[in-house]
């Protein structure tokens, strides 16, 4: 549990009103939303015709929830510049195969979400597990924003932690009950625009009070115990001898850059939703291209307050101080006057619940398509499915409830949240590659590399943690480098699994898996053909996606 803080904001009227105006807006546009909705596919997918802009947006927006910011900033001042590891390796890569290469499948396939992909590629078992877990993964998360918001509203206005936690939760229930998808997707457009007028002026303050970009690094190295690893992405990172923060290059590249990264953009289901509710194939496709470009960029505005925080703010991290987890807070209470207090109040609020309701949406979606109606109550009308729709939704946001005080147990978010990515991601994205791209993978493979893969990530994390109480094997300092080599355990162990059981078992014929797997196309799919028009040239995903990682290039090079 965090410590509290020693500033207090002095909020007044103005701030109080900003807040007011917002919430105000939000509920609004789930009223306006509300009229479009009138059946499941328009409140789970937003009946397929949003513009690429607004999906890519909100694909963006959906992830600058509590992870991002908080998590980010505590990472920031826990681990230094280290931290762009988890955009320019952790993110824009992966948003771009999403983009250019796996989008189509999903698209294509008119599915509802990643687990019902995982049923028709495979058998119903892996349907049924990957459903199953994926709702406990995102309750999970989706308690993690709300504790964020929770403690923003403690920390700073003075209420109790509960009641923080339960009126967040009644705003976010609000709008998405009443508009569904696109209720949380125009909202997120909104929240990214309010969060970027909240962490500017919060970036440029924090950097003028230590003198600028010069100023940090110097009292950084001079006056933390991370010294001057702040400043090195790659330093310290041989196998064997790691001194990074991150741990070595092969955990940072293989485990953050490929297993976990690649995980969670191609196969978590709150960001892929995003993207599924575009109006044709060609805005998917462009969905995460366009969320890539600010992805590049957020660093920004969440690792320097994380190291300026580090400088001006005492005892952060320590025993008796405020966790890492307060960097934004503390400094929001240091620096900003009101009126832009309020903005940048506001902008944390935004941010979490967009991250929160990101996870709502898309549990409420799993749990009716993927559990309620293929296993409990089939053929019904439409009109049910929806209202089972709303319902769930109630009660995703008070499980949500009780999650929030599970992630108020740990310093850094980022630390529990990349835990559980290696969970439940890591898995789900070995069994999905392998069987997008190998035709002769069978259903029970598939079954049992994820089940076996999920095992395996759990069993690594209690070990490398000391939870198990058996001698410990390897010692792995950095909490993180942990989470990334149990994610590495899971893949592997999950391809291996899979290769056994495919060379037992018989594969479906290639009739049942047209258009599911590379190299097998689907004639009949009328998105084959809105896939080979030619666009204007702004439109092209392969111009946008191999720009983002051009410029994520030379970033990287200029702050190797």
């Amino acid at each position: 549990m965090t410590t509290e803080l020693a500033a207090k904001l002095d909020v007044n009227g103005i701030d109080y009103t900003i807040l007011g105006i917002y919430f105000a807006i939000v509920i609004a546009i789930g009223l306006l939303a509300r009229r479009a909705v009138a059946t499941s596919e328009d409140f789970f997918l937003s009946g397929r015709a949003l513009p690429a802009w607004v999906t890519g947006l909100a694909f963006v927006a959906a992830n600058l929830g509590a992870l991002e910011i908080l998590g980010m900033a505590a990472n920031g001042a826990e681990y230094g510049i280290s931290t762009v590891h988890f955009y320019w390796i952790g993110a824009v890569p992966a948003m771009v195969f999403l983009g250019l290469v796996l989008m189509p499948f999903y698209y294509s396939t008119r599915v509802h979400s990643v687990p019902e992909y995982l049923r028709r590629r495979f058998n119903r078992p892996t349907h049924a597990f990957n459903a199953l877990t994926f709702a406990v993964a995102s309750v999970l998360t989706a308690g993690v924003n709300l504790y964020a918001l929770g403690l923003i509203i403690q920390s700073l206005l003075g209420w109790p932690l509960w009641l923080a936690i339960f009126i967040s939760a009644f705003f976010v229930l609000i709008y998405i009950t009443l508009g569904g998808l696109s209720g949380a997707i125009y909202t997120e457009v909104l929240q990214f625009f309010v969060i970027l007028a909240g962490l500017i002026p919060l970036v440029v303050v924090g950097l003028s009070a230590v003198g600028g970009w010069g100023g940090l690094k110097d009292k950084v190295t001079e006056n933390t115990d991370i010294g001057a690893a702040a400043f090195s992405q790659w330093g310290g990172t041989a196998v064997g001898n790691a001194t990074n923060p991150l741990g070595d290059w092969i955990g940072i590249v293989f485990g953050l850059g490929f297993v976990l990264s690649f995980g969670y953009w191609t196969t978590n289901f709150a960001e892929v939703q995003r993207a599924l509710s575009a109006k044709d194939l060609s805005a998917a496709q462009r969905t995460p291209l366009i969320g890539a470009f600010p992805k590049i960029f957020i660093p920004a505005l969440t690792i320097i307050p994380g190291l300026v925080a580090l400088v001006l703010i005492p005892k952060l991290g320590q025993n008796g101080g405020p966790t890492y987890n307060d960097a934004i807070p503390e400094l929001m209470a240091k620096f900003l006057p009101n009126g832009v207090l309020g903005i940048a109040l506001t902008g944390l609020l935004a941010a979490f619940m967009a991250g929160m309701a990101a996870n709502v949406s898309s549990f409420n979606t799993v749990f009716t398509y993927d559990l309620w109606r293929p296993y409990v109550v089939k053929d019904r009308p439409d009109r049910y499915y929806l209202q089972v729709g709303r319902i769930i939704t109630v009660i995703g946001i008070l499980i949500g409830i009780g999650t929030a005080f599970i992630a108020a147990g740990f310093s850094n978010i980022m630390n529990y949240v990349q835990a559980l990515f290696s969970f439940f991601n890591a898995p789900l994205f070995a069994t999905f590659i392998v069987g997008v791209f190998w035709k002769r993978m069978t259903p029970w493979a598939g079954f049992a590399g994820l089940v076996s893969g999920t095992a395996a990530a759990v069993f690594a994390y209690l070990t490398l943690n000391n939870k198990l109480g058996i001698p410990e094997i390897v010692h792995i300092e950095s909490i993180q480098s942990r989470n990334f080599w149990g994610a590495v355990a899971a893949f592997v162990v999950d391809v291996v699994v899979t290769v056994i059981v495919t060379m037992l078992t018989k594969p479906k014929p290639l009739d049942e898996v047209k258009g599911l797997v590379w190299g097998v196309p689907d004639p009949d799919n009328p998105d084959a053909a809105d896939a080979q028009k030619v666009r204007r040239w702004w439109e092209s995903p392969k111009l946008l996606g191999f720009t983002a990682l051009g410029i994520t290039a030379v970033l990287s090079l200029i702050f190797l």
